[in-house]
């Protein structure tokens, strides 16, 4: 059965909703949808109240990580986090109440190409039931390909069936940001969430434009239940008009 997922967007130590394609290291700041002005430890205790599990923290960038662990504490157990993993951190997320930490970056060298070494140093340090593998793409004329450093880098690797078949021993679940979409409120990826769901055996989260409890429905539907979803800037309690937290909250508990 698709779940709604719920996330935790952290930029400058605030939660936020910005547009994904609009990150970069240099010059003007990302475009934003929305920034709070409750805490990262607001959203958590809320997910946790109404038993939201498996929702994932995302650091966008440095001077994040109090803001984040501040979360993780908030709800033990019941949140992944992600951004700047590396295995000399990820004890420190997992101690704080992370259930997993999710991984992109790392696992790739400096010239952008996918590292089976430094994929299993995750492993070794954190074990495959605590990894959460983010493959974050965004669309090419030839396929999906993963983005890294807050999605401005293109890799080396595609995301398609042998992608999925050969990393799935080495973690628990997968994330999948559809980049291009993110933000945008302008509606899923079907295309890229059918083929997660006929890609994929191990849990996959897919987020990326979808704006409604309709979204939800359309991903079970093509996905035959096997994807689950994550609704950030259009849900009201970052901001949104289109889709309302307690329709997602009651979603789950059909």
């Amino acid at each position: 059965m698709t779940r709604f997922r719920p996330c935790i967007d952290l930029h400058d130590g605030k939660v936020k909703q910005i547009v994904g394609s609009t990150l970069k290291d240099e010059g003007e700041g990302p475009k934003e949808n929305f920034v709070s002005e409750k805490p990262a430890a607001w959203f958590a205790e809320k997910y946790r109240e109404d038993g939201l599990a498996g929702g994932h923290v995302i650091m966008l960038g440095k001077g994040n990580e109090e803001a984040a662990i501040s979360a993780l504490q908030a709800y033990p157990g019941g949140l992944h986090v992600g951004g700047g993993i590396r295995p000399e951190n990820a004890a420190k997320y997992l101690e704080a109440g992370a259930s997993h930490v999710i991984v992109t970056s790392y696992v790739f060298d400096e010239a952008f190409r996918f590292s089976e070494a430094r994929l299993q140093q995750m492993v070794n340090e954190v074990g495959a039931s605590c990894l959460v593998l983010d493959l974050s793409c965004r669309a090419t004329q030839d396929g999906w390909v993963v983005a890294m450093n807050r999605w401005q880098t293109m890799t080396d690797l595609m995301v398609d069936g042998d992608a999925f078949d050969r990393l799935a021993p080495y973690c628990d679940e997968f994330l999948i940001h559809a980049v291009d979409v993110e933000g945008k409120c302008e509606g899923i990826d079907e295309s890229l969430v059918q083929c997660l769901s006929l890609w994929c055996e191990k849990p996959v989260t897919y987020a990326g434009g979808a704006r409604s409890v309709a979204d939800l429905k359309r991903v079970e539907e093509i996905s035959g239940g096997r994807v689950d979803v994550t609704i950030g800037s259009a849900l009201d309690i970052f901001g949104g008009k289109l889709a309302k937290y307690e329709d997602c909250v009651a979603y789950n508990r059909r």
